[in-house]
């Protein structure tokens, strides 16, 4: 196996294969089969979500896989942002379809035409639905399981509100779920509100949820955008007021994905293995019976026993009775990454004992059979711990504050002044190579000089490489879009400075749809 430090996109993927989170043999490039541990992973992360999202009185919704054209297409912004990279159906058996069908990217378009029928008056807001689907984009470069891939699993909430102030509201506890979710999965990052030309596709403003890799990229692993009334006057999202009259609603969105997974294995992951949280391990603790010819019998009924007595008291826990060597079932064990092995022997049920080993630190030693279950709750918490704090300071570690432009360091989050104009953030973008996350949510404290035209400014912002962007913010806006007659579009795709390809299709609405992604917007 790849090791993480020496070449992390390697060891990435060798992790993915050896612990047998997904498949990517399916026959669709970026449609990777979820295999059973790396869907049981993200079932517990779906119910950590949803049991946030019911507390916080957010109803479950599914809405169709299919949006016509028509309501897709209202919102010119957001149209914009994702004609590049959506599927259309165009056919039903062999019959032509009148108005083309999108296959969702994202829900706005499919949700907010039956929002303004259900919102009619003000006793009906705040409006507050999620719903978890999968979700579909034309990735057409690298794609990677979990990060980037062409159907995405998919959480989303959407709110309608009365007013600007009670969305922003539900922005700010967007941000204290968003808090509680990252801490069971033990991920720490940064809250930044995107710049204008990388907001969501018809937003407000969009908040970006950042967390680094150990190549010193950072992944995107979710977003929250303030609409306003942005797509509610499109769709006619309205309600009557108290004095009777008709006003449109302001709206806000929270989504994240199953990046969720790609970052808990960047960041908690070792050469070992994976890393798994206790808070989102299917397998909380697994049970290795230590056994000899003499006490199979005994020590595998007490082993039975251990394992009652734990899921009893509401852990998850597999007993590894394999008939296998104990050697061999430890490493399959730390391949998967479970936080908390428990081994049993004869001479540990002798001392009245069990032994422990740690996943996170590789401590060993033993717990009192009588206090087993205070104690592994014990060591689960304080594995949780630990693993939080330790990412945190990796992640803080990377961040370098900056005020030259000499030398910049590739492998870190910048910080830095940016006096927020875009013609000094497009430079330092395309003359640089990094991609300006934002400016910080919550201030920060700052004093200095915008680090392009030298303004002072007292808010600093953030850039970094990406893990998302296939091509560097510099090179994307090399890509040219030119119109060489009315049905025909040709695309001239420039890559590390050179023509990589041309390609002309026509989009005269009948079949062919050649789509290319050119940097990732939104949720995913």
């Amino acid at each position: 196996m790849s090791m993480k430090e020496d070449n992390f996109s390697d060891w990435y993927l060798d992790i993915v294969e050896k612990a047998n989170l997904s498949d990517k043999r399916y026959p669709i490039k970026g449609m990777n089969v979820w295999t059973p541990y790396g869907w049981k992973i993200m079932r517990q992360i779906d119910s950590f979500i949803r049991e946030e999202f019911d507390a916080t009185e957010h109803d479950e919704v599914c809405f169709p896989l299919l949006i016509p054209e028509t309501e897709f297409a209202k919102e010119k912004d957001h149209i914009k942002g994702f004609d590049s990279e959506v599927y259309w159906v165009t056919h039903a058996g062999l019959d032509e379809l009148d108005v083309r069908l999108v296959v969702r990217p994202t829900s706005e378009t499919a949700m907010y035409p039956m929002f303004s029928l259900w919102v009619r008056s003000h006793q009906d807001l705040p409006l507050k639905t999620y719903q978890i689907v999968n979700t579909f984009r034309y990735e057409t470069k690298q794609t990677r399981p979990f990060i980037r891939v062409r159907e995405i699993h998919f959480f989303e909430s959407h709110t309608c509100h009365v007013s600007e102030e009670d969305a922003q509201k539900q922005v700010e506890e967007d941000i204290e779920i968003l808090a509680k979710i990252a801490k069971k999965i033990c991920l720490p990052y940064t809250l930044l509100v995107r710049t204008e030309w990388d907001k969501f596709p018809g937003a407000h403003y969009t908040v970006g949820i950042d967390t680094s890799m150990p190549n010193g990229r950072t992944l995107q692993m979710g977003s929250i955008h303030h609409y306003r009334t942005n797509f509610s006057i499109p769709y006619n999202i309205t309600y009557e007021d108290e004095n009777g009259e008709h006003k449109y609603v302001h709206q806000t969105t929270f989504g994240m994905s199953e990046r969720l997974v790609g970052a808990l294995i960047g960041v908690h992951g070792d050469d070992k293995g994976l890393v798994v949280p206790p808070g989102i391990a299917p397998f909380q603790i697994v049970i290795i019976p230590i056994l000899s010819k003499k006490n199979t019998e005994e020590v595998s009924a007490a082993c039975v026993a251990l394992r009652d007595v734990l899921v009893n008291a509401g852990f998850r826990v597999k007993l590894d009775d394999r008939n296998d060597r104990p050697g061999s079932k430890y490493y399959d064990w730390e391949i998967k990454g479970v936080p908390l092995r428990l081994e049993l022997g004869a001479r540990d049920m002798e001392n009245g004992v069990v032994a422990f080993a740690r996943r996170d630190t590789g401590d060993k030693g033993s717990i009192d059979i009588n206090d087993v279950v205070p104690g592994v709750r014990m060591l689960l918490d304080d594995i949780s711990e630990c693993m939080y704090n330790k990412a945190n300071e990796i992640q803080k570690s990377r961040i370098q504050d900056v005020d030259s432009l000499e030398d910049l360091p590739q492998d870190k989050i910048l910080r830095f002044g940016w006096c927020g104009c875009e013609e000094c953030g497009h430079k330092f973008e395309d003359t640089y190579g990094f991609k300006i996350l934002g400016t910080p949510y919550h201030p920060e404290k700052f004093e200095g000089k915008c680090i392009m035209c030298g303004k002072p400014v007292d808010r600093p912002a953030y850039a970094a490489h990406t893990m998302s962007a296939p091509y560097s913010e510099a090179q994307t806006r090399s890509i040219r879009r030119f119109t060489s007659s009315t049905d025909q579009i040709g695309m001239m795709d420039i890559f590390s400075g050179s023509i990589r390809s041309v390609m002309f299709c026509r989009c005269d609405g009948i079949a062919v749809h050649q789509m290319h992604i050119f940097y990732g917007h939104g949720f995913a």
